[in-house]
């Protein structure tokens, strides 16, 4: 979760795992919207001698899709280089890295930045740093300047950066993969009422962890589709997003004194859209198949959207919790909330003053309504907790999407199409129990937003 392991083969290649996407108009910045991507999750801090990097053999993407078709009309494309400078050692420096041109950092990355929109590839910047990981207070004194040096701004408006952060992602993933256990009500649990006795605390498992981000800061007019009005009823003022990961279709293995070749066109291996969709809602046998289709297929997956194993789940663990949600599943009603919420967009009418739907195309896509100016003061239940710039429009970094996730599952949006369906009490109230104020490294009111990475010395997590 959001999308850290997700699928049997992607969770062997970290590299290229799709962990977390964003998209959101910027708070500092609102005439653009803000999109990071992250990959290589769960990163312990200390992991050196040979530290997290992004793949050279990768190619990551991030796209928009601006006029509902599902496929991508503005493609940011990154393709990584990584240098070493003494290669008769081993270490990743061999003193204080003070600069992003400091001789004692002995494994540096660099990356090209290409814009694809209207068939037409645009080289944007080539050779941009990448931040070194954050070693520790030795290695790295001054991260946050190190940081600052590695964020770009372009002469075609966008701003840049890649490089490793926190994981701002918050779950208690323990718990909820030892059989759908949720700590606010675990005594609750069928199999659970000899061992738990009272409500549990939750522990945000990816706390103190890093990821490696993409993150663009994009103009308006670069992604949105050109149209006489943006107001937030007018189609042109939504987007859709998503990010890619792909690798050469064929790679031969060196032998003893030869490299690895990579040949051949790309072929996806990982994407992301909505958080937790592959994770939740894909069945374990098609996981990988989604991960290697495009969105505008998403149809093929529309079934376990309508009902989703989860909705099923949460009576049987939960007896006598859920029963309203259990009459409806047992009904084998086609969940056309939740398709509203995944794979079309909420339509006008559903939500007062809101909607981000993209047309008829059913599609795995963060959709943002860009006419909706960012919160002056956030609600991290989003659109639920009656704030509009949030999630499920579009997703901010604090935004709590595993709670508005369990919440719709349970049946809390059922009446944005069914007036006649009554919530049960426990849908309005479930919860990992966890927010922002779980992540130990605080967001940022700018760009990039996620804060600063954890090192190596100070994370408890390495002891």
């Amino acid at each position: 979760m959001s999308s850290h392991r997700e699928a049997p083969e992607i969770a062997k290649d970290p590299v290229a795992d799709s962990a977390d996407l964003y998209a959101f108009v910027s708070p500092d910045r609102p005439d653009s919207v803000t999109l990071i991507a992250n990959y290589v999750p769960l990163q312990l801090p200390s992991g050196g001698p040979n530290f997290f990097e992004f793949g050279d053999d990768v190619r990551y993407e991030i796209h928009v899709d601006n006029d509902g078709d599902a496929r991508p009309d503005v493609t940011y494309r990154f393709e990584f280089t990584t240098e070493v400078t003494n290669p008769n050692s081993f270490l990743y420096n061999t003193g204080p890295i003070e600069s992003l041109d400091s001789g004692n950092w002995n494994r540096r990355q660099f990356y090209s930045l290409t814009r694809v929109a209207d068939g037409r590839e645009h080289r944007l910047a080539h050779r941009l740093p990448c931040p070194p990981c954050n070693v520790g207070p030795l290695s790295t004194p001054a991260y946050a300047e190190l940081a600052r040096q590695a964020t770009f701004r372009l002469s075609t408006g966008e701003r840049v950066f890649a490089g490793q952060r926190a994981d701002g992602f918050f779950v208690d993933l323990g718990a909820v993969f030892d059989l759908g256990t949720l700590r606010p009500f675990q005594q609750l649990h069928v199999a659970g009422r000899k061992v738990f006795r009272a409500e549990g605390e939750p522990v945000n498992a990816t706390d103190r962890m890093n990821v490696h981000s993409i993150a663009l800061q994009v103009p308006l007019d670069r992604v949105r589709r050109p149209a006489a009005r943006y107001g937030v009823g007018d189609p042109a003022s939504v987007i859709g997003v998503w990010t890619t990961a792909s690798r050469r279709q064929v790679r031969v293995r060196g032998g003893d004194a030869g490299a690895d070749v990579a040949t051949g066109p790309y072929v996806q291996v990982s994407r992301l859209g909505n958080p937790l969709f592959n994770e939740v809602i894909v069945p374990m046998s098609r996981k990988d198949l989604w991960n290697s289709l495009p969105p505008s297929e998403d149809k093929r997956f529309a079934r376990f959207v309508e009902q989703p194993e989860l909705a099923a789940l949460l009576p049987a663990l939960y007896p006598g919790v859920f029963p309203n949600l259990d009459r409806l599943t047992k009904a084998k009603t086609a969940r056309a909330d939740l398709v509203a919420l995944l794979l079309t967009g909420l339509p006008s009418g559903l939500v007062d003053g809101f909607t981000n739907a993209t047309g008829e195309v059913q599609a795995d896509l963060l959709r943002l309504n860009t006419a909706i100016p960012p919160s002056p003061k956030p609600d991290r239940f989003g659109v639920l907790g009656g704030d509009l710039a949030g999630f499920p429009n579009g997703r901010r970094v604090g935004d709590d999407v595993v709670t508005v996730a369990l919440r719709a599952i349970a049946g809390l949006t059922v009446p944005l199409v069914d007036r006649a369906f009554t919530p049960d009490a426990a849908a309005a109230t479930v919860t990992p129990g966890l927010s922002a104020a779980d992540v130990t490294a605080p967001f940022l009111d700018r760009f990039p937003y996620l804060g600063l990475p954890y090192d190596g010395v100070a994370n408890p997590a390495a002891a």
